[in-house]
């Protein structure tokens, strides 16, 4: 729904894991969206809370591994990146946690989200696959 084929950066774990987590955010936003009974949303958008927490971790682990293998020269500055968007999801996920089930708030969160993701993986992401790809290329051309 939201992926589009531009937001690759040509490194095919990272690129995978974008694909996963756009797949994911476009469901919740669906069930937000949704006519469901609330009770009903509420067991989705806990679903996609849990996975979202844990992805991420996963996703900023697997991808900053691989900017440190290749020598990535604005890894600190993308890990920043990384930890205050972590921040922002535990916060909300608090926040969800203490509150009745609010459409406005998931749904303000939800373009947050979005927003993020898409301007994420559309610009600074694709420094990490430019440079990764560059040195792969200089390395075959050295073999």
């Amino acid at each position: 729904m939201i992926w589009r084929e531009e937001y690759k950066i040509g490194v095919e774990l990272v690129d995978e894991q974008h694909q996963e987590l756009f797949k994911r955010l476009g469901d919740f936003i669906q069930t937000v969206r949704s006519d469901q009974e609330n009770s009903e949303k509420k067991k989705e958008v806990e679903r996609t809370l849990n996975f979202m927490g844990e992805y991420v971790v996963t996703h900023f682990d697997a991808e900053e591994a691989l900017q440190k293998r290749f020598n990535y020269p604005d890894f600190e500055e993308h890990h920043q990146i990384h930890e205050d968007f972590k921040a922002e999801v535990a916060e909300f996920q608090e926040k969800y946690s203490a509150d009745e089930y609010d459409d406005d708030f998931l749904l303000e969160f939800s373009g947050r989200l979005l927003t993020w993701l898409i301007n994420h993986v559309a610009s600074t992401d694709q420094d990490i696959g430019e440079h990764i790809n560059s040195v792969k290329e200089k390395e075959e051309e050295l073999k």
